[in-house]
């Protein structure tokens, strides 16, 4: 059986037809003569490895997944051939990031941002930059991801989703929400959906860089968290000084992102409330810290703003290990920007350094992940009628976590893009 495998695309190639092979990929029709009077039989893929784990804590061994089209029909033991033996791996749910920045991106002098007297990039250096995250994300295991703030995500999931572009399924906010009177958030929300947003984003306190205090009051959140209910969609809200977590609580948005400084009572009331908490702990400020010459001099990205990411480091980790003994549920994000793409599992490995059990850590990157995002149903779990995302990593993560990092083979919706 023939793989494809694609490099990256230019976003503004009109369409792209992709060759047709197997990989769990639906069959065409055998024929005008005979449209429409049997169905397409849909390709069957079996894959075997020493364990599977189904995302929700159950470990098989031994065991083979079958895939018809896109779709998951059977997990469990089988003797005999299959098309795929893994040997000595471990099968699991296509990971999920709840809050990338997959556009972010070095510009081709190597820096973050534009720069004075430096040449703008063209589009095309833009769409390889952005198209080579979407990859490195892809390959690294990460099955979807959720991409807040971008207005320009629509290129990107419709690509996608057409197989012109290689990498993850997006959700988008398609931009973001800071300030404005009650009424003025209610009809951007209203727009964000009628551009087609999967959620909203919005930003509730200043950023790390500048101390993270509250920016929004109770009466802003409450306007902007219940017409997003109204209509229909969930809340990712940037919060990191307890009280403005508080305030988002207490707006019944859906999600908390950072919280840095999170008390132990807006954690219990997180956790209390239903509140999920996505603290990105383990990447986004490292990445940071470690192309630090190369965001320098953009924006807040100063010696002070360092000053306060560095020290959040430990910050966030205490922070961490109260969170686990609070009971919150936290779905992995990274927060993923320039420079970390392809390296969200760091966020996993860091978690469970901090605390958090090997299990736990892939739970909250496959089914957690998944249920936060309203997917539950649908993906991050290895099971019949689920999507066919399914990875394979070297070893056992439930042993060492950081196998998590040796991924050998990606399928999304039954297509296979790394073997």
């Amino acid at each position: 059986m023939s793989i494809v495998r694609l490099g990256c695309l230019s976003l503004a190639v009109a369409a792209m037809t992709m060759v047709a092979s197997g990989g769990g990929r639906a069959a065409s029709p055998e024929g005008a003569g005979q449209r429409g009077q049997q169905a397409a039989v849909l390709p069957t893929v079996t894959i075997r490895a020493a364990r599977v784990l189904d995302g929700k804590g159950q470990v098989l061994e031994n065991a083979v997944v079958e895939v018809q089209g896109n779709r998951i029909v059977s997990v469990g033991p089988r003797p005999g051939p299959v098309t795929y033996d893994l040997g000595n791996a471990t099968l699991l749910p296509g990971m999920i990031d709840v809050h990338t920045h997959i556009d972010w991106h070095f510009q081709p002098n190597g820096m973050y941002g534009r720069r004075d007297g430096q040449p703008e990039e063209t589009p095309a250096q833009r769409d390889a930059a952005i198209a080579a995250n979407l990859k490195a994300t892809l390959e690294a295991g990460f099955t979807t991801v959720q991409n807040v703030g971008n207005a320009g995500d629509r290129a990107l999931k419709e690509g996608i989703a057409a197989g012109t572009i290689v990498g993850p399924r997006i959700l988008s906010s398609m931009g973001q929400i800071s300030s404005g009177t009650p009424q003025e958030l209610r009809e951007r929300v209203r727009l964000l959906k009628e551009n087609g947003a999967d959620l909203i984003k919005i930003f509730a306190s200043e950023s790390i860089r500048t101390g993270g205090a509250p920016t929004m009051t109770q009466e802003q959140l409450d306007a902007v968290c219940g017409e997003a209910r109204a209509q229909k969609l969930r809340t990712l809200v940037h919060a990191h000084a307890a009280e403005a977590i508080i305030r988002v609580v207490k707006a019944g948005c859906t999600q908390v992102e950072h919280g840095a400084y999170a008390s132990d009572e807006a954690l219990v009331l997180m956790r209390d409330r239903g509140i999920y908490f996505d603290p990105n702990i383990g990447l986004v400020l490292q990445n940071y810290i470690e192309n630090k010459d190369r965001f320098m001099g953009s924006g807040n990205y100063n010696e002070e703003g360092f000053a306060f990411m560095e020290k959040a480091v430990g910050i966030k980790g205490e922070m961490f290990k109260r969170a686990l003994k609070s009971g919150v549920k936290m779905p992995l994000g990274t927060d993923a920007v320039a420079g970390a793409h392809g390296q969200n599992a760091r966020e996993i490995i860091a978690r469970v350094e901090e605390g958090q059990t090997p299990m736990a850590g892939i739970i909250s990157a496959t089914s957690l992940a998944a249920e936060s995002m309203g997917l539950g149903t649908t993906i991050g779990t290895l099971a019949p009628k689920f999507e066919a995302d399914i990875i394979a990593v070297g070893g056992d993560p439930t042993k060492d976590i950081k196998t998590l990092r040796d991924v050998r083979f990606v399928m999304r919706a039954g297509k296979i893009y790394k073997q």
